[in-house]
């Protein structure tokens, strides 16, 4: 069984891209469907069923079955390496893990209602909500790259630093976009 482990480990990672890749352009379909609901008719109509077709095929062929194969070979990379689970570096990386399943399923809410016309968000909420699941990557990347290495003070204040630098950058791209 160890023999297999670097080839779980890698379509794990594979996955794992793939659910990234859809969670971050899913929400950016969200933006798109939001701002079509404001357009005058027939482009109102026109881009808002293309729309909802895209973020159909991107949410049910690619996204769900990347989390639900991620987090397959997950379990499988933690049943071969339990010893893991004592390391506080792994424990943080799953307490993120349990946060991206969180903002998986509300955008399967979010996702449900643009497919029946209902907007509960604005765009620009919709931007900020974006940059949820990049906090989660640097933070998942960083502690299983450096794992015990990383002093958690240093890379708490690393995080918030960053999400501070993601949304005055937002704010940046807000006013650019509005001249």
């Amino acid at each position: 069984m160890e023999q297999y482990y670097p080839y779980i480990k890698s379509l794990h990672l594979i996955f794992i891209i793939t659910w990234f890749a859809g969670l971050f352009y899913i929400v950016r379909l969200f933006v798109y469907q939001i701002e079509a609901t404001q357009k005058p008719s027939p482009d109102k109509q026109i881009l808002g069923e293309q729309l909802k077709i895209m973020a159909s095929r991107l949410w049910n062929i690619i996204t769900w079955p990347s989390m639900i194969l991620a987090l397959f070979f997950g379990i499988w990379l933690i049943y071969m390496r339990l010893f893991f689970l004592s390391d506080a570096w792994m424990q943080v990386k799953l307490a993120f893990v349990v946060i991206l399943i969180i903002y998986h399923f509300k955008c399967h809410q979010i996702f449900k209602q643009l497919q029946k016309g209902v907007v509960k968000h604005s765009s620009n909420y919709m931007r900020l909500f974006n940059e949820i699941p990049t906090i989660i990557l640097f933070a998942v990347v960083f502690l299983v790259i450096l794992k015990s290495a990383v002093n958690w003070i240093y890379g708490t204040v690393g995080i918030i630093v960053f999400a501070i630098l993601l949304m005055m950058g937002y704010k940046i791209y807000k006013r650019i976009r509005e001249k």
